[in-house]
């Protein structure tokens, strides 16, 4: 292709015009072809072909004598029967004595080009590259067939003058013993002596292996075929050297992926300098090899030498610290030695998944959990050791508080029990809510979750991997941390007062299972000081993993949200307890949280503890007989119970009643409440949607403080048939003894309709969750065969943490889906616009409607948004509509775009999102005030309502655009 362009066209320098060959004069600028070369002929042809015109621009330091070799030797190369005329360079037949185009003559040959053609005539058989008979198109000595024309291979006939070559050392160069210099060895052909002979020009180009034009090092692809010079360094190296570099004696390049050796500290292609990342990849391989040869190594640091140090390392999977450095292996687990923490964590890249039923997920990260535990136990017994873990060691720290005065750490065998004393210690027997006891620690919200489940006795061993007492201390616990499953590693080493008893939560029956899940839960938040308070819903969904969601029973107070308040629909609210008990979900109750004043008195006086978690055991409705509304609640105290209505003293049980409902006789710590009594003194009801034969996909993601598509967690989903289906997004939990940990950022998802896979688009909302700033949101519905896009949404971060920051500073989140059927997901990189389409869907769907003049409709949602999003609509054809949108009266918000003050001119038939304003801080209330003022324009720009030129006021910089830009109805 490359040649038949060269002859068919030709480009005017003084207007870069590319004319057809027949052509003398140019089209568009009128200078004529042949009279144009000689004003220019010492410096370059002014209308030449295009392929030698690329040439020409890339070769510098040549007079006209080498120029006209040049272009002899390359006409001969593709037709031995043509010669190119000096003056224009048009390729003329070898009968024509005159040019065709600027009839100049036919210049005489030399003896010298003579003997030039003679020797390029014949074949090179030593050449390292064969030209193509149809296209003379430049190949590979390895290929069989053009890779341009695909014609089959013809005699070698090379294609470029043969250069001085020059030596690249690759291996130890030879030490002056003077100047302690590398000393060079002269190479004439291929290998000598650990040197590679390359026919490469100078350090400041690089031949493209193609078309042989050399380049500048500046640029990283030819300038005549777009080869990357990536690719042009590969071949070379491979045809010096007869093999491909192994990546074990190699280094890859982070910028251009090219395989340098390690005796190199640049790129070969693109200069590069190895990064620390490469480094460690070095590292790792050196390492390798010294552990293959028996070697003492030890892990380097950044611009440090590696240093031997004779201390062992410590095992990432168990934590066992290994005394033998020359070791690569674990002792202990057996796991491999890995570098891994010196690099960071690399980027979750986009991928497709196929939703997986929950229990095989379970029972595969099961078998993988017991082989290494395994693995630690047969170490343990063979050392005659107790297995002790390095990770959460038994010491102060651990604690709830750094005053470990009075307290031991005790094996179940030396724990001062209340049962006989012929009763051996068991991970758990039978399960029991009454097995639950709290101790001095204020983790009631775990621990009525654990009373829920001990009502199944499959969820309990569901947590427990280790279901057998281990004499040598090891067991794994299998939980939820935000939203992503980990099987945690503890030993049972257990803190205990002088007397020998447990100092938090008590063993029960002496059951192990209590204890063990509770260290195992204050091991992966950094100690059972960070369990102190919490909700039922996160027990809940750290126990089971399941999708969970929360029953409010207290209306929103007036004015706390900008919002109306709305009463209480009671009919419904039973309703959906009755049906999630139907269901078998889990439930946990939050008594005086939230909003609600509360008096100490009175919940002294009913039995009650104020901002306490309680588990929900039954429901029972007996309104159908006249009868009463009636919950069963647990104390996880095991004592202090309801003494109000329906108590277990209460006169209004009748037999029949209380034969229903206390079989067994009253039970301590356990207490039915009534219906109307609950709504007075519980602030809400978390459910756990726990089910059988459900599948589960779970993504990771980022959450960036900017309208950036690139990080937006945003999933295409496809359903095959009819399905349920629940979402919910986690972010990193903020329960942590670190109090310099990230505060939460609000969070929501939505899920629209659409229509493409190759480009979705945001189409009709489905459904959205509300938006809150919580550890964790959630929202389900039903969904009909087709295609949906799942958008996840934050923003009270957006002016807090600076965009430009790098990604891994942005907020992680995971984004859980749970389906009656299996689905297809995948995480895909969005419309640049994704965030302005949907909240405008979804205010559109969800918000009040005002209608402020013709043409124009204003969109408010507040209601369950913790915040207030303003999205305007301007109808007009041919009027621009400028909109003041003044909420500076507001407090304890943030604004997306940075100002509570915003000016916009909104062109004809568009939306945009005027701003997104959010709660800044979850525990304390807000207020947002807001007025619109709109006028109608007959041009775009503010006028006197901002600065000349300019649409938006603040502006719409580059982490803002995909948020607020103008879309069109």
């Amino acid at each position: 292709m490359g040649t038949i362009a060269s002859v068919l066209q030709w480009k005017c320098v003084l207007c870069l015009q590319v004319n057809p060959t027949e052509k003398s004069c140019c089209f568009s600028c009128g200078a004529k072809r042949s009279q144009l070369f000689p004003i220019e002929r010492n410096v370059r042809s002014m209308c030449s072909p295009v392929k030698f015109s690329l040439e020409e621009n890339n070769r510098t330091s040549k007079n006209q004598s080498q120029l006209k070799h040049s272009l002899s030797y390359s006409n001969h190369s593709s037709s031995a029967a043509k010669w190119s005329c000096p003056h224009c360079l048009f390729l003329n037949v070898a009968s024509a004595q005159d040019c065709m185009t600027c009839m100049n003559s036919k210049p005489k040959e030399t003896s010298a080009s003579q003997e030039l053609h003679q020797t390029l005539q014949q074949p090179n058989n030593n050449s390292s590259t064969w030209s193509c008979k149809r296209c003379t198109f430049s190949n590979l000595v390895d290929l069989n067939s053009c890779e341009v024309c695909e014609a089959p291979r013809c005699p070698n006939i090379p294609l470029t003058l043969p250069r001085k070559p020059i030596v690249v050392n690759y291996g130890t160069p030879e030490l002056n013993s003077d100047n302690n210099h590398a000393k060079e060895t002269p190479a004439m052909n291929g290998k000598k002596n650990g040197e590679v002979v390359t026919n490469h020009r100078h350090e400041t180009s690089w031949t493209c292996k193609k078309c042989t034009l050399i380049n500048p090092v500046g640029k990283n692809v030819c300038s005549a075929c777009s080869c990357s010079q990536l690719y042009s360094q590969k071949k070379m190296e491979s045809q010096v050297s007869g093999h491909s570099p192994k990546k074990k004696d190699t280094w890859s390049c982070p910028q251009c992926t090219l395989l340098n050796s390690h005796s190199v500290s640049k790129c070969k292609a693109c200069k590069t300098s190895v990064t620390p990342r490469a480094e460690t990849k070095v590292v790792s391989e050196l390492e390798g090899k010294a552990m293959a040869n028996n070697q003492l190594i030890s892990l380097p640091t950044r611009n440090a030498s590696p240093a031997i140090t004779k201390e062992g390392w410590q095992c990432s999977a168990c934590t066992f610290h290994n005394k033998k450095p020359k070791s690569y292996s674990c002792e202990m687990c057996q796991s491999s030695r890995s570098l891994t923490a010196l690099s960071p964590p690399a980027p979750a890249a986009i991928s497709r998944h196929e939703s997986e039923p929950s229990a095989s997920l379970r029972h595969t990260e099961e078998e993988q959990a017991r082989l290494k535990w395994k693995r630690i136990v047969e170490f343990c017994r063979n050392s005659g050791d107790k297995f002790v873990d390095d990770s959460f060691l038994p010491i102060g720290r651990s604690l709830h508080s750094s005053n470990q005065e009075g307290v031991q750490w005790l094996r179940p065998s030396k724990i001062v029990s209340s049962e006989a004393s012929h009763v051996k210690w068991a991970v758990f027997r039978t399960p029991l809510p009454s097995d639950i006891s709290q101790g001095i620690l204020g983790d009631c919200w775990l621990l009525s979750a654990l009373a829920v489940l001990a009502e199944r006795d499959e969820l309990v061993q569901n947590v427990m991997v280790t279901r057998e007492v281990c004499n040598e201390g090891a067991y794994q616990v299998r939980l939820c941390k935000d939203g992503m499953w980990r099987t945690v590693l503890v030993d049972d080493l257990l803190p205990c007062d002088q007397r020998g008893h447990l100092l938090y939560s008590q063993a029960k029956r002496k059951q192990l299972w209590v204890p063990l899940i509770e260290k195992a839960m204050a091991k992966i938040h950094g100690g059972y000081g960070a369990l102190v308070s919490g909700r039922s819903i996160e027990g809940l969904a750290s126990l089971t993993g399941a999708p969970c969601e929360s029953i409010s029973l207290q209306p929103p107070v007036n004015g706390s949200s900008g919002e109306e308040a709305e009463g209480l629909d009671e009919d419904l609210i039973w309703a959906r307890l009755l049906s999630s008990r139907t269901a078998g979900f889990l439930m946990g109750a939050s008594c005086g949280g939230g909003t609600m004043k509360i008096d100490e008195e009175e919940y002294q006086k009913k039995g009650l503890r104020p901002r306490h978690a309680y588990s929900v055991l039954d429901v029972l409705d007996f309104s159908s007989k006249g009868g009463p509304r009636l919950l069963r609640m647990r104390n996880p105290w095991g004592h202090f119970s309801w003494r109000g209505d329906w108590a277990d003293d209460s006169k209004l049980w009748n037999p029949e009643l209380r034969a229903i409902c206390m079989p067994h006789g009253d039970v301590e710590g356990v207490f039915w409440i009534s219906f109307q009594d609950t709504l007075i003194f519980f602030d809400c009801i978390d459910v756990c949607k726990v089910r059988l034969g459900w599948s589960e996909v779970r993504l990771p993601g980022l959450l960036p403080p900017c309208a950036s598509s690139d990080h937006v967690l945003a999933v295409l989903v496809t359903v095959v048939e009819p399905t349920e289906l629940d979402l919910s997004l986690f972010q990193e939990g903020s329960r942590h003894t670190d109090k310099s940990q990230r505060s939460p950022v609000d969070l929501c998802v939505a899920l629209y309709r659409t229509g493409s896979v190759a480009a979705p688009q945001v189409g009709q909302l489905v459904v959205h969750s509300r938006r809150q700033l919580r550890g964790f949101v959630a929202t389900n519905a039903f969904l009909e065969p087709g295609l949906y896009l799942i958008v996840c949404l934050a923003f009270n971060h957006w002016n807090l943490n600076p965009a430009e920051g790098t990604v891994t500073h942005y907020p992680p989140c995971v984004l859980a889906l749970h389906s009656s059927k299996r689905l297809l997901v995948e995480h895909i990189t969005p419309s640049p616009f994704v965030l302005a389409d949907g909240l405008i869907s979804l205010t559109m769907a969800k918000g009040q409607r005002y209608e402020g003049r013709e043409g124009m409709t204003a969109y408010y949602l507040t209601q369950g948004w913790a915040g207030l999003v303003v999205t305007v609509e301007n109808r007009h054809a041919d009027k621009w509509l400028q909109v003041r949108c003044d909420c500076q009266e507001s407090f304890n918000v943030v604004s997306t775009r940075g100002a509570l003050l915003t000016v916009d001119a909104i062109p004809p038939l568009h939306r945009q999102v005027l701003l997104v304003l959010t709660q800044l801080e979850g525990g304390g209330g807000f207020a947002i005030a807001h007025r619109l003022i709109h006028r109608l324009s007959s041009q775009g720009g503010l006028n006197d309502w901002g600065p000349p030129g300019e649409s938006h006021q603040p502006l719409l910089t580059s982490t803002v655009t995909g948020l607020h830009t103008p879309r069109p109805i």
